[in-house]
C-alpha cells in the first residue's frame, strides 16, 4: 500500500491525529489537497506558529505564536463540515503538559466528527501518553515516476529540450526532495551544462547533502575488480551477480541480493573488495562511520541507525558499507553497555532480514569470533566469506598489481616469483607497504628502486602473522571447519 492509499484510509476512517513525518512540507500539502479533490470534500486549515492560521481567509492570522490556540480554535468550527487542519512543525510544541491534555480531551470530543488533525514533523516526537492517540505515517521521497514527471514538466515549462535519458536523469536525481531536485535542474539548465556535467554535478550534490547526516559518508571509488589479487571464489561470485539490480533480473524474478559478511585478517582486502562491488555493480557506495551511530543521550543511537537506513533506502540503489562492523557489535560489549548495542543491532538485523530496498550491505570485520552468533546466521547475508593471507599465487598477484600502478614500463624487471617467495605471511597491504618503503629509501637516494630494496624492505616488515599469532590461526583453524565459504583457492 503506497502513502497516498495509506493516509487516504486513515482520514476516512476518523482517525483525528495523524503524525507525518517529512521535511517537504509543501509536496505534502499538494499530496493532501489532491486526495480532498479526488476522495473527499473536506476544507483545508492550514497553521503554523509564525503566521498563525493561513489558508481560510475568514481566520487569517489566527492562534498566531500560539500552538495551545491553534487547538482551542478546531473545536469552535461547524463539526457537520468535513475538516482537515494542517499543523506545521507541531511536534516542537507536543510534550508541553497542556498540548497533551488538550490533544486527549479532543480526541474524545471529536472521535465521531469528520476531522483530520495532521501533524507535520521533521522528527519523530511523540508523548508517551499520545502514543494511542496519534497514527504515525512516513511520507516518502518521490520515486522515479514522480522525479520524471515532475523533470518533463520543468523542462516544459523552461522550454527546454533535453538530449539526456530522461529516466537516467530520474535515478540519478533519486533520495533528494522535489524542491532540492527543481533548483538543481534549474541551475544546471541555465549554465548550460552538458548532460556528462550535469550527472556529475547531481552526484557532488547529493554527495555534499549525505555528509551533512555525519554518519553516512559518499566514497568515490575508481577500483576495478582487476585491483584485486586473489579471492577467485569472491570474484566469481560478484561476476555472476554483475546485472542482479536490473530490470531483466527484477522480470526474471530473481530476489534483489542481500549483502556479504567479509571476515578475515586485516590488510586481506575486505576495504578493497566493498570498493570494487560498487565500482563493478556500477552503485553508489556510501560508508557507515558505525562509531558515530551511538550517542551519549538516551535513544540517540537508535534514532542513529534508524535515519541510515531510512538515507540508504532513499538512495537506493546503492552499496552500503559498513566498515569493521565486530568494533560495534561484539558479544563483550553487548553486554556491558546497558544493553544500546542489542537493541540497535536487533534493529539492523531485522532490516538486513526484511529489506525490499536495493541497499546491498557489504559488512567488513577483522575478528569473526567476536560477532554475535546471529549475524552469521543465514537469511542476514547471501554469503558470508573469509579472507585468509594469500597463498604464493595470490601473492604473485598482488606485487604485480602494485608494481604495474607505480612502473607500469618497467615492472617486468622485477623477480616477482623470488619476492612472493620472501614475503611469506605477507597480507595484501604489507605487500604494499614494503613496495612503497622500497621507493621511499630509494627516492633518499636519487635513484630508482629495485629488488633489492623491496628484499631489505621485507626483511624489516614484520607482519600481523607473527605479532598477533594466536588469534590469525584461531580465525584460521575456524574458517577450516567449512561454516564460512573461503574467498580464494
Amino acid at each position: 500500500m503506497c502513502f497516498k492509499q495509506k493516509l487516504k484510509l486513515l482520514m476516512s476512517s476518523r482517525h483525528l491525529f495523524i503524525y507525518i513525518l517529512t521535511n517537504e512540507e509543501e509536496r505534502l500539502e499538494y499530496v493532501i489537497s489532491k486526495i480532498i479533490c479526488q476522495e473527499l470534500n473536506s476544507n483545508i486549515y492550514s497553521w503554523d506558529f509564525i503566521d498563525g492560521y493561513t489558508s481560510n481567509p475568514n481566520y487569517l492570522g489566527h492562534a498566531q505564536r500560539n500552538p495551545l490556540a491553534a487547538l482551542e480554535f478546531i473545536e469552535t468550527l461547524d463539526f457537520s463540515i468535513t475538516k482537515v487542519f494542517i499543523l506545521k512543525d507541531f511536534h516542537l510544541f507536543i510534550n508541553d503538559i497542556s498540548i497533551i491534555r488538550k490533544m486527549k480531551n479532543l480526541s474524545i470530543k471529536l472521535k465521531n466528527i469528520n476531522f483530520n488533525i495532521i501533524i507535520v514533523a521533521s522528527e519523530v516526537n511523540i508523548p508517551i501518553l499520545l502514543k494511542d492517540n496519534i497514527s504515525l505515517l512516513e511520507f516518502p521521497k518521490p520515486n522515479i515516476e514522480e522525479i520524471s514527471s515532475e523533470l518533463r514538466r520543468l523542462f516544459n515549462v523552461l522550454n527546454i529540450h533535453y538530449k539526456f535519458d530522461l529516466e537516467n536523469l530520474a535515478f540519478a536525481c533519486r533520495g533528494m526532495s522535489m524542491d532540492f531536485i527543481r533548483k538543481l535542474i534549474a541551475k544546471l539548465v541555465f549554465a548550460q551544462k552538458s548532460p556528462a556535467d550535469i550527472f556529475h554535478i547531481i552526484t557532488e550534490e547529493k554527495k555534499q547533502l549525505i555528509q551533512q547526516t555525519d554518519i553516512l559518508h559518499f566514497c568515490s571509488v575508481s577500483n576495478t575488480i582487476q585491483d584485486i589479487g586473489g579471492l577467485f571464489f569472491l570474484k566469481q561470485w560478484l561476476q555472476k551477480r554483475s546485472n542482479a539490480f536490473s530490470k531483466q533480473a527484477q522480470s526474471y524474478g530473481l530476489p534483489i541480493p542481500k549483502g556479504l559478511l567479509l571476515v578475515g585478517i586485516q590488510g586481506t582486502g575486505k576495504s578493497l573488495s566493498a570498493k570494487v562491488i560498487a565500482q563493478h555493480w556500477q552503485l553508489p557506495l556510501f560508508r557507515l562511520d558505525v562509531g558515530k551511530i551511538f550517542g551519549g543521550v538516551v535513544g540517540e543511537s537508535e534514532k542513529n541507525i534508524r535515519k541510515v537506513i531510512k538515507l540508504s533506502e532513499d538512495l537506493s540503489p546503492c552499496v552500503l558499507w559498513i566498515d569493521e562492523i565486530d568494533k560495534a557489535f561484539n558479544r563483550l560489549t553487548n553486554s556491558t553497555d546497558s544493553g544500546t548495542s542489542n537493541r540497535v543491532l536487533s534493529t539492523l538485523l531485522t532490516w538486513l532480514s526484511e529489506k525490499q530496498k536495493q541497499v546491498f550491505v557489504v559488512a567488513t570485520a577483522n575478528n569473526v569470533l567476536s560477532l554475535p552468533s546471529e549475524m552469521l546466521r543465514k537469511g542476514r547475508f547471501d554469503e558470508i566469506f573469509f579472507l585468509n593471507l594469500p597463498n604464493l599465487q595470490e601473492r604473485q598477484m598482488i606485487f604485480k598489481i602494485h608494481l604495474m600502478k607505480v612502473r607500469p614500463l618497467t615492472w617486468k624487471q622485477y623477480s616477482i616469483e623470488y619476492l612472493s617467495e620472501l614475503a611469506t605471511s605477507f597480507s595484501g597491504s604489507e605487500i604494499q607497504q614494503s613496495i612503497i618503503e622500497a621507493m621511499n629509501n630509494a627516492f633518499y637516494e636519487k635513484r630508482d628502486f629495485n629488488n633489492n630494496d623491496i628484499i631489505n624492505a621485507i626483511s624489516d616488515i614484520i607482519p600481523l602473522a607473527f605479532t598477533d599469532h594466536a588469534k590469525i590461526k584461531s580465525m584460521q583453524e575456524w574458517a577450516k571447519l567449512g561454516k564460512i565459504r573461503l574467498a580464494s583457492k
